[in-house]
């Protein structure tokens, strides 16, 4: 892991949750979702068998209904926390630099609405290891 969030307590057992992330950094602007949570980078949770790319690729067309190019892994996150519903809780998070393409259909998760989120505006992110990842990325450029 890159970086680490949170405190490990030895005493839990912690459901751990793969995820893949798209950064899409455009003319000052971050490519994102807003859900009733707030504000998130395209992407989600892997499921059995899907590669990190596929991932991406299926979680942005659910989201946003649009195509992706997905560059190479940028960097990553997890972090140790208390989830409302799931109790210990470990979400491991794989970042990848792309570009969000054309809208292809409409999305199916229709919670999700794809935006433009101005990198003056970055702290509402929802995830503290997302902005962290979207700071990272900005000085890599």
């Amino acid at each position: 892991m890159d970086k680490t969030f949170g405190i490990r307590d030895p005493r839990l057992t912690y459901r751990d949750r793969p995820g893949a992330y798209l950064i899409d950094i455009t003319d000052g602007r971050l490519a994102c979702v807003h859900m009733h949570l707030g504000y998130l980078l395209p992407g989600g949770g892997i499921e059995a068998g899907e590669s990190r790319e596929d991932c991406i690729r299926r979680e942005c067309l659910e989201e946003t209904g649009r195509t992706v190019t997905i560059g190479a892994p940028l960097c990553a996150a997890d972090t140790y926390c208390m989830h409302h519903r799931l109790g210990p809780f470990h979400p491991i998070q794989y970042y990848y630099r792309g570009a969000i393409g054309s809208k292809v259909q409409e999305p199916t998760e229709p919670d999700h609405t794809f935006l433009w989120l101005p990198l003056t505006e970055l702290s509402k992110l929802y995830v503290p290891q997302q902005i962290w990842a979207v700071r990272y990325a900005l000085e890599q450029e």
